[in-house]
């Protein structure tokens, strides 16, 4: 075997020894997390797996505004404004122990909490879970707010790329005091939160931007009525409604 073989061998070696010994830290940790609050299923299953480590209350609302940018604990709390000081800093704990969640030092500044590898691994299962969950929206309840992440994710979840095509276009979209921006292009999104300046269609929406991706408001219909003002080219608010959709159960 020459040098290099041998030496490719030895890595290898190395490596499947080091993810045994990090799968296994992994399962000390879940376990650990797990006993004293029975947060363990007791089956060997990865959905229970997942949900061991993401199940708890607020955790996936953390992942989902670290998926829209990196964060420290004080803008996490006021994007999440009802929950607790307490569940969010056991939340954080708990997210960084099981390898979903890293703190990064700032050199002038507090630390700031961002996602692993396998935490941005989770954006897909997110958007798949955002966007069954819109099925489920009615009115907003008298205690619901809209964050900008919540927003920002709510964009990407409804993107169809399938309708977009080859459009190129961009978006600023205003729902009350929030501002976004969506870019569209080559069949995919990018939604980031503030002004776009030059965008094709600037859009103002309240609550009334729900029925105009679920279709129950036409783009026509929600200009005649005032419940949607635009500066731009009308037909890119059509545009809008076909890229940016809520299906039914059931629905494709």
């Amino acid at each position: 075997m020459s040098e290099v073989q041998s030496g490719v061998a030895v890595d290898r070696r190395e490596g499947a020894v080091a993810a045994v010994a990090a799968s296994a830290q992994r399962e000390a940790i879940i376990g650990e997390l797990g006993s004293p609050i029975g947060r363990t299923y007791g089956q060997y299953c990865g959905v229970a797996r997942a949900m061991e480590v993401l199940g708890e209350r607020w955790a996936l609302l953390v992942v989902r505004d670290l998926l829209v940018s990196a964060k420290t604990y004080a803008e996490l709390l006021r994007g999440l404004p009802r929950v607790p000081a307490d569940i969010l800093s056991s939340r954080l704990r708990e997210l960084t122990r099981t390898g979903v969640v890293r703190e990064r030092l700032t050199p002038a500044g507090p630390t700031v909490y961002e996602l692993t590898e396998a935490g941005l691994g989770l954006e897909d299962v997110l958007l798949t879970i955002g966007r069954w969950g819109a099925g489920l929206l009615d009115v907003p309840r008298s205690d619901e707010i809209v964050t900008v992440d919540s927003l920002v994710m709510a964009l990407r979840t409804t993107f169809v790329p399938s309708a977009a095509g080859d459009t190129r276009v961009t978006y600023e979209v205003h729902f009350g005091d929030i501002v976004l921006n969506a870019s569209v292009a080559d069949g995919a999104v990018r939604v980031a939160a503030g002004p776009l300046p030059g965008a094709d269609l600037v859009l103002e929406a309240g609550t009334s931007l729900k029925d105009l991706l679920t279709g129950d408001l036409t783009p026509a219909g929600a200009l005649a009525t005032d419940l949607v003002r635009i500066s731009g080219d009308p037909a890119l608010l059509d545009r809008f409604a076909e890229m940016f959709r809520i299906f039914p159960h059931g629905g494709s």
